[in-house]
């Protein structure tokens, strides 16, 4: 079961299709406040979703920030 729960692999290898799918799962998946706290706009957990988790990891694997996207650290 903790399979279920784990990270997206990030390959080390890392294309441009890879960051613009990164991108694009960073604004979905972005930040949102609520009484509970940070949850993700998507799909309502607390923040980082498993997406989340995985864009600031392929961009860190591809030797980027969150900065140079505009996206939230």
């Amino acid at each position: 079961m903790s399979a279920v729960f784990a990270d997206f692999p990030v390959l080390t290898s890392v294309t441009d299709e890879d960051l613009a799918l990164a991108v694009h799962a960073a604004r979905v998946h972005a930040p949102e406040p609520w009484p509970q706290g940070l949850l993700c706009r998507s799909e309502r957990v607390p923040y980082p979703c498993r997406l989340a988790r995985w864009f600031h990891a392929t961009i860190h694997a591809a030797g980027l920030t969150e900065e140079q996207f505009g996206e939230p650290a």
